[in-house]
C-alpha cells in the first residue's frame, strides 16, 4: 500500500469516526433536549391554563355558569360590575354602653337582630375583585410576579408557544346531567401537544404523544371536562 492510499485511507476512516459521534451525539442530545423544551411549554402552558380557569370560576360565580367564548369571558368579565360581594357593616354607635361589651363574643345572627351589624351587598367588578384578591398572577422573567393587566388578560386566548402564533386554546361550555337528574354546568379549555409543539421534530412529537395516549393520559394540556363536572387540570 503506497502512502498516498494510506493517507486517503486514513481521511475516510477519520471522517466515518466523526460522522458517526455527530449522530451519536444528535440521537442522544435531540430528545434530551425535545425533553427539556416539552417540559419549559408545559409551564407555559400551565400558567395560562391556571389563570383561564380562573376567570371561568369567577364566571361561574357571577352568571351561574361557565363561558365557551373568549370574547364573552374577557369581555364580560372586564367591563361588568357584575360580580355580588357580601360585607359586614358595623353600627359600633349602636354598641352597648357596657365598656366591656365584645362583639365577637356574641353571634352574628343575634348581633344582626339587635342592629349592631348588617349585611350589604355589592355589584363589583370581577377582574378588579380577582386582582386585589391577588388570583390573577403573573411571573415576569426576572422570576418577580405581578398582576395581570387587562391587555395581558386578553392575550391568555393564544397559545405561549410556537412564538408569535396567534393560535388560541380550545374552550368549550355547556351543561351537563349528573347522575341526580340535575344539570351541571361543565367547562374545558385544552391543547393538545401537535399545535403546542408544531415547530418541533415531527417524530419526537408523534413519539411523546404515543407514549401518553397508551399510558391513558391527554395528549396535551387542559383542565376540566364535558363529560363530567370538574375543573382540576392534567397539568397538577
Amino acid at each position: 500500500m503506497n502512502k498516498t492510499v494510506k493517507i486517503i485511507i486514513e481521511a475516510v476512516l477519520a471522517i466515518v469516526v466523526i460522522g458517526l459521534g455527530v449522530w451519536l451525539y444528535l440521537s442522544i442530545s435531540k430528545p434530551v433536549k425535545f425533553d427539556e423544551e416539552y417540559s419549559k411549554r408545559g409551564v407555559a402552558c400551565a400558567e395560562k391554563l391556571r389563570a383561564i380557569r380562573t376567570l371561568e370560576e369567577a364566571y361561574k360565580q357571577t352568571y351561574n355558569c361557565y363561558c365557551g367564548n373568549f370574547d364573552t369571558l374577557f369581555g364580560r368579565l372586564l367591563n361588568e360590575d357584575s360580580l355580588r360581594i357580601t360585607t359586614k357593616v358595623v353600627f359600633r354607635d349602636k354598641f352597648p354602653q357596657d365598656s366591656n361589651f365584645v362583639l365577637e363574643e356574641i353571634s352574628e345572627l343575634e348581633a344582626i337582630k339587635k342592629g349592631y351589624i348588617a349585611r350589604k351587598d355589592t355589584l363589583v367588578n370581577p377582574i378588579k375583585q380577582l386582582r386585589e384578591n391577588g388570583k390573577l398572577p403573573i411571573t415576569l422573567a426576572d422570576g418577580s410576579v405581578r398582576q395581570m393587566t387587562d391587555e395581558e388578560i386578553l392575550h391568555l386566548r393564544f397559545l405561549p408557544y410556537p412564538k408569535g402564533t396567534t393560535e388560541e386554546f380550545e374552550i368549550h361550555a355547556g351543561l351537563k346531567e349528573s347522575t341526580g337528574g340535575f344539570n351541571v354546568p361543565v367547562v374545558e379549555v385544552k391543547v393538545d401537544i401537535d399545535r403546542l409543539m408544531s415547530d418541533c421534530d415531527r417524530q419526537l412529537v408523534v413519539n411523546k404523544k404515543d407514549k401518553l395516549v397508551s399510558g391513558n393520559k391527554y395528549p396535551g394540556w387542559k383542565f376540566g371536562s364535558m363529560d363530567e363536572s370538574i375543573i382540576e387540570g392534567n397539568f397538577e
